[in-house]
């Protein structure tokens, strides 16, 4: 019996070739993605890194996708390397022209950390990931939504900035989803559970477990 799409696969659905697995795409080291997380983009699925904006080497930030995270076309990420400082008589970036300037170089560019996304996540359309949000499991982001803070697990967001809009489910089913982290079971045990996964409640998937 199958276990699932390969992980390892480029476009694991046969002649869909909008579709791929996104760990087998990247290549920038400053990007971090699970197993079975999909991008979706109609014109170039395998140019996922262009919408990863400002990666610079030299500021060391990342983007950390999970598990099992649906990621739709045109959803971009901002990493640190955009960043200015503000604080300052100017906010215009001398240093990095050299030419006499290099001396201008400030002891640390503005870094407000890592974007960490979790597992299970759906990311909307032309959504946008500022530098440093943390978007917990189970959340979703709404059809160009703006995220420029963090995102509860399981909860639904959406808007410019990006605000939470409901939760999928009551704190305590996210919190024995968070226990279940079902994500990180065998991938045989995924394979046995994947319509109550897709299709059940939190009963239900408690239920499965149990049986023989």
């Amino acid at each position: 019996m199958p276990v699932g799409p390969d992980p390892c696969a480029r476009f694991p659905i046969p002649d869909q070739p909008s579709m791929v697995f996104l760990k087998n795409v990247v290549t920038n080291p400053q990007i971090e993605i699970g197993d079975y997380t999909c991008y979706h983009d109609f014109d170039d699925p395998l140019g996922f890194e262009k919408n990863v904006r400002y990666a610079f080497p030299f500021i060391g930030d990342r983007l950390v996708i999970g598990r099992f995270c649906s990621i739709a076309s045109g959803a971009t990420f901002i990493l640190n390397g955009g960043n200015h400082l503000t604080d300052t008589v100017s906010s215009y970036p001398f240093a990095i022209f050299g030419s006499g300037w290099e001396n201008a170089m400030p002891e640390r560019w503005p870094h407000r950390g890592d974007i960490v996304i979790g597992n299970d996540v759906w990311i909307g359309f032309e959504a946008t990931l500022m530098p440093g949000v943390q978007v917990g499991d189970g959340a979703v982001i709404a059809v160009k939504s703006v995220v420029a803070s963090d995102v509860p697990p399981y909860a639904v967001v959406g808007g410019n900035p990006a605000r939470v809009i409901r939760f999928r489910h009551s704190e305590a089913d996210i919190a024995r989803l968070l226990e279940l982290c079902w994500w990180n079971w065998p991938v045989e045990t995924i394979t046995r559970h994947a319509r109550v996964i897709a299709t059940g409640s939190v009963d239900d998937l408690e239920r499965a477990l149990l049986e023989p």
